[in-house]
């Protein structure tokens, strides 16, 4: 283990792995990261694995525009020979009422702006995309082509052998103690394996990132609550989109291997670390996709399990340097897509930490709560 490091990134999931990538392919050296457990342990290796583009807000548009084009082209711009399982068949969005199909017509508008190729959608086009679809009360939807799926585990170790590549050591088992922070910078990290010395950190730890902000003194405006999922047996293709509603709150998609993957928002979910599968969520689940999915009602659940999401106060992520610790930077605060952004989350942060312009004109920093710069995105389950 390196006693001196140039970037300590916290965190083995895909946003810590692509930005330590992003970092090394501008040639940054002496770059360490730093994982509890293992590769895509916590939430990458939990999320839905979907990519959307289809978003409410410009800026979350944008990152997932972006994103999607590295996922599009992930072996050539990695130089990697790894598959991620990339699957574009879509993602169909269901609206229930008039203010839905309004929010609907504004997120469309937006994603226009962007040249993403979304469309709104009468029943019997949500029909013609997955004709089993039950639309009973639906009123219409929306619909992008180029949305989609792809493999976490398998993205992240790809990410993780191109850094690996370009010298970046990764540490695994080795849990963060401490961090060292004097006259308001950054000095070090305290590991379980030892002291590293460097100026600059990366808090990429998920749905630990605010216990990281308070190692450096930084009380951070984000919380984590747990999200449970399932998944059922593998069967012959027959769904080709995410079929998706914010309303009667469900995801659910077919993988490119057959199973079932699908899940729903939690009410009123306690803040914290419980990352515990429970009966009741798989009762309320198989009910869920049953009535809006008649044909999945036969099929044998494999497993189920829960993660966590990093919510931030206006479901937008925070990618900034701490305006309070010099050398103290974050991809936090997801809220549920930060598996979608990390390839453009990553080189966001390498701007940031080498100094350089923006790649993006985007607003993320921690100052835009102060500012009362906020805008909040609606299109979260």
């Amino acid at each position: 283990m390196k006693n001196k490091a140039s970037v300590v990134i916290v965190g083995g999931g895909i946003t810590g792995t692509s930005t330590a990538f992003s970092l090394a392919k501008r040639g940054v050296k002496d770059i360490v990261l730093i994982e509890r457990e293992g590769l895509a342990s916590g939430a990458t290796g939990r999320c839905g694995a979907g990519i959307r583009q289809q978003w409410g807000t410009f800026q979350n548009c944008l990152l997932a525009r972006e994103s999607m084009k590295v996922f599009e082209n992930f072996q050539e711009v990695l130089g990697t020979d790894i598959d991620i399982e990339l699957k574009q068949k879509g993602y169909l969005l269901l609206a229930y009422s008039e203010k839905e199909m309004d929010q609907f017509r504004r997120n469309v508008e937006v994603q226009h702006q962007l040249d993403i190729p979304s469309r709104l959608v009468s029943c019997r086009e949500a029909k013609e995309i997955v004709p089993f679809l039950n639309t009973e009360k639906m009123l219409g939807g929306a619909f992008c082509p180029t949305d989609g799926h792809a493999n976490p585990f398998l993205a992240t170790k790809a990410y993780a052998k191109a850094a690996e590549r370009l010298g970046v050591e990764i540490l695994m088992k080795t849990e963060v103690k401490a961090i060292t922070v004097v006259n308001d910078r950054i000095k070090g990290v305290h590991t379980s394996q030892g002291f590293i010395e460097t100026d600059k950190v990366v808090n990429a730890a998920g749905g630990w990132s605010a216990q990281i902000g308070e190692m450096a003194g930084l009380h951070l405006p984000v919380y984590s609550e747990r999200h449970e999922i399932l998944v059922t047996e593998p069967v012959n293709p027959i769904m080709d989109p995410m079929v998706m509603s914010f309303s009667y709150n469900i995801y659910c998609q077919q993988t490119p291997h057959g199973s079932f993957i699908m899940g729903y928002g939690p009410q009123n979910e306690p803040r914290g670390y419980n990352v515990n599968a429970t009966w009741q969520f798989l009762e309320t689940m198989a009910r869920k996709a049953a009535w809006l999915l008649p044909p999945l009602k036969n099929m044998r659940i494999v497993r189920q399990w829960a993660g966590l999401y990093n919510m931030s106060p206006d479901r937008q992520p925070i990618v900034c340097e701490s305006e309070i610790v010099k050398g103290f930077f974050m991809g936090i605060g997801f809220s549920g897509h930060g598996f979608m952004i990390a390839p453009a989350v990553g080189t966001l942060l390498a701007d940031l930490i080498t100094g350089s312009p923006l790649t993006w004109d985007v607003v993320l920093d921690l100052g835009r709560y102060d500012r009362h710069e906020t805008i909040a995105e609606p299109s979260v389950v």
